[in-house]
């Protein structure tokens, strides 16, 4: 048996297709990464003060340089600027270019909706707290 043999043209054909094949298979991986790399860019809202981290813009009172992804944080050492709440109190709520849903939407009426949750509890059993009280200073009146 000959060791210089050469493949066919045909066979060349095949070889180059398989070639490709594996290619476009690497690209579509790729792809895939990519999209994975824009979860990196979401903002996180902290669920008691309502304050927004957005990677693009970072943080210059905790030192925090753009384009910073919230994972990339240090969970023992980060907190909230506002109410010091940890890492764990944040939920994602997506990119800046995310379509209008219901929660982007509270902001619009009259304006009672812009408050976040913790606040809208504090103006509500403040108002009762300070309806009992006002109540109760009506027996001084003896």
């Amino acid at each position: 048996m000959s060791e210089n043999i050469q493949p066919t043209s045909e066979e060349n054909k095949i070889v180059e297709k398989i070639e490709k094949d594996e290619l476009s298979d690497n690209s579509s991986e790729i792809k895939i990464g990519t999209s994975n790399s824009n979860l990196e860019q979401n903002r996180f809202e902290c669920r008691s003060c309502g304050y927004i981290y957005d990677p693009s813009e970072g943080n210059k009172k905790l030192d925090i340089p753009k384009n910073t992804p919230f994972a990339a944080l240090d969970g023992n050492t980060f907190a909230c600027p506002v109410c010091r709440a940890g890492k764990n109190f944040y939920k994602d709520i997506g990119p800046k270019s995310k379509p209008s849903g219901f929660e982007e939407n509270l902001t619009y009426g009259f304006g009672f909706n812009s408050l976040p949750p913790g606040q809208k509890n504090i103006l509500i059993f403040g108002g009762l707290a300070f309806a009992a009280a006002c109540f109760l200073s009506l027996y001084s009146l003896h």
